[in-house]
């Protein structure tokens, strides 16, 4: 009778779960931040009326915000780089000598902000001198806006363009929503007064 031969019990290789891939802070921070570079150049531009100055205070906020991101829990990123980039305007305002307004131009806004503030009509629809007189009064509206006191500019702006939701700009601003509704709806009667006269003339010139 032979020997019995132990019986086999093949080893079983059992694979490790799956792991999820190992999360990409930089890739995520493009995804959720860098979509909103050009609103955060145009808020910067507002608060601080100075091209040059915004460009370095968007850059500073930028570099701010990708340091923090990891810690970032999520949320409206709009609003959380916004909050970045106001702290920035705070500091560049704390350490800056005497600098003068400069009033926006064209190349400050985003295609859709600038219809939404200048209401543009479509060239091929316009005549050259009606194309002129919107392109006047687009000015004015940006250069009303620029000239709005502190902080119903930054309300104004922030709500009307940005479009940030009331608890967003109170979050932002760390002022109560009553207090934003208050600022926001007296930057549209200073705006409104402001532009009042100016539409009153270019009335009669299309007169």
């Amino acid at each position: 009778m032979s020997a019995r031969k132990p019986f086999f019990r093949p080893r079983l290789a059992f694979s490790r779960k799956a792991q999820p891939p190992a999360a990409d802070p930089a890739r995520e921070f493009r995804t959720a931040i860098l979509p909103h570079m050009d609103a955060a150049y145009n808020f910067a531009r507002y608060l601080a009326r100075d091209p040059t100055a915004a460009e370095d205070i968007v850059q500073e906020a930028f570099l701010r915000a990708f340091r923090a991101f990891p810690a970032w829990r999520g949320g409206a990123p709009k609003a959380w780089l916004f909050a970045i980039v106001r702290n920035c305007f705070l500091d560049w305002t704390a350490g800056r000598s005497g600098a003068g307004k400069v009033l926006v131009d064209e190349g400050s806004l985003s295609a859709a902000q600038a219809d939404a503030l200048a209401n543009v009509a479509d060239p091929d629809h316009d005549s050259p001198e009606e194309a002129l007189l919107r392109r006047r009064e687009a000015e004015t509206l940006r250069a009303a806006i620029e000239n709005l006191p502190e902080p119903f500019r930054e309300t104004l702006v922030l709500r009307e363009l940005e479009e940030l939701s009331y608890k967003e700009i109170a979050a932002l601003t760390a002022a109560p929503i009553g207090t934003v509704m208050s600022r926001l709806a007296r930057a549209r009667q200073m705006l409104c007064d402001m532009l009042q006269p100016q539409g009153a003339r270019l009335q009669e010139v299309r007169r």
